[in-house]
């Protein structure tokens, strides 16, 4: 593909950059947020070579591409002239409030997954280390290598702050720079052993102390309201004060700021939406295996999927095990059912080699779209017995209490995400998917005609 060719092409087609009034990408996808979809024809951009599908949802105009959606998008940028070349005002009157709450969950959190999934999967292979007896927990190496896999949910305030800057267009290193002050060692000293909820002055202001080490919302919460100061700063401070005045009134207000009030207000709102979806979770783990691991699909065919991302990397953060992600897994390896079941049952050597290719994508790389967007979409039938295969491998994993220990995409090669110290969690795991894969196969080969053919 030849990713500046491809990116102009797209840009040309929906309407060029005046059409576009906010621009980020995901894992698999370029999002645009369009200020008129009508004059885009979608036949036409699926024609352009790297495009697999198109899809309108969340308020966006979504352009699948695959893994390689970031050399497109640092190619797009560059033929729009870079994200300050939407205005501001625009970005924000595009779409409704839920549309850019979406955006701006992907934007902020895409960067990210590539860190949050190698370290979650050195995480289960060195606990698999330590249960066979391979590293010791008391030596040099499995402290060193502890530390690789654990920095950065430990540091990921900074990170987030510095991902969330770039969205809400504030400066990404004073961003940075608030985050670190939420982990400098002297200010998580003041908790002494109290932890959350100690209490000291600033300015004789009364000040609850919270760890925010692995946290996300207070600092996604406190990069947003930056940017307002930032951009207020930016537009009134003359020229040659902005070197010092800017980042000073802002580490000075914000700081503070977050640590008085933003912070606080995140953790208990983050622990509190956190613990509504694990109680429930708990409580109705079929209903939860039904509707994560049935309807996982849809949600990632809408592209919204990424509304639920943020709880699973804030359990993993915070307790270090999460429940729903492997209810993904048992989506993804649905999929790769209906692959099988559809290759072994249909003619025609086009839908073959299509699903023998999704097959092998998934099990790999755990990209679910271009199966999604390619087969499941256009024949309801084979989608069906995919969303049933996910909601009964998911009710079995519900069941179970399988959970994982890292933020990944479901694939055979995340599977150390289910290495616990409790090994039954592998075993349960690896029946449950099993569940899912069987159950999609059969239905998918009983629900797809020899004649088939590849629409």
């Amino acid at each position: 593909m030849n990713y500046k060719k491809t990116a102009v092409e797209i840009l040309k087609t929906v309407g060029g950059k005046e059409n576009i009034s906010n621009m980020t990408h995901c894992a698999t996808r370029l999002r645009l947020n369009l200020k008129d979809e009508s004059i885009v024809d979608d036949e036409k951009v699926k024609k352009i070579d790297g495009v697999i599908n198109v899809a309108r949802a969340a308020g966006q105009y979504q352009v699948l591409i695959g893994i390689e959606v970031p050399k497109v998008y640092e190619e797009f940028e560059k033929a729009v002239g870079g994200n300050d070349s939407i205005s501001d005002d625009e970005s924000s009157k595009s779409g409704s409030v839920m549309s850019n709450i979406f955006s701006a969950i992907s934007s902020i959190f895409a960067p990210l997954l590539p860190a949050l999934a190698g370290s979650g999967i050195l995480r289960g292979i060195l606990i698999l280390c330590v249960q066979v007896g391979i590293i010791n927990e008391k030596s040099g190496t499995y402290t060193i290598l502890y530390a690789t896999s654990m920095s950065v949910f430990y540091f990921l305030p900074i990170l987030l702050a510095f991902t969330s800057a770039k969205r809400f267009k504030a400066s990404p290193y004073l961003s940075a720079i608030i985050g670190g002050a939420l982990l400098y060692p002297d200010f998580i000293k003041l908790m002494g052993s109290h932890g959350n909820g100690a209490t000291t002055t600033f300015m004789k202001i009364p000040v609850v102390l919270m760890n925010y080490n692995s946290t996300v919302v207070p600092i996604i919460l406190s990069i947003w309201v930056f940017s307002y100061l930032y951009k207020w700063l930016d537009k009134h401070v003359t020229e040659n004060l902005k070197l010092v005045v800017v980042p000073l009134v802002s580490l000075v207000v914000m700081i503070p700021l977050t640590i008085i009030v933003i912070g606080p207000l995140g953790v208990y709102g983050g622990e509190l939406i956190a613990g509504v979806v694990n109680w429930s979770i708990i409580h109705s783990r079929v209903l939860a295996g039904v509707l994560v691991g049935g309807g996982w699909s849809i949600l990632v065919s809408f592209g919204i999927h990424w509304a639920v991302n943020p709880i699973m990397i804030n359990n993993i953060a915070t307790v270090g095990y999460d429940y729903i992600c492997p209810l993904t897994f048992a989506c993804n390896f649905a999929v790769i059912g209906v692959t099988l079941g559809v290759w072994l049952k249909a003619r025609d050597m086009q839908l073959r080699s299509f699903s023998l290719t999704g097959l092998v994508t998934i099990a790999l790389s755990a990209i679910i779209e271009p199966t999604l967007f390619g087969l499941l979409v256009k024949n309801r039938k084979i989608w069906l017995a995919q969303i049933i295969g996910g909601a009964v491998g998911g009710t079995y994993l519900g069941l179970m209490h399988v959970a994982t220990n890292a933020f990944v995409f479901g694939s055979v090669t995340t599977f150390p995400a289910f290495i616990m110290k409790n090994q039954n969690n592998f075993i349960q795991a690896m029946i449950g998917l099993l569940i899912s894969l069987v159950v999609g196969a059969i239905l998918a080969y009983l629900f797809t005609s020899r004649d088939e053919k590849l629409a």
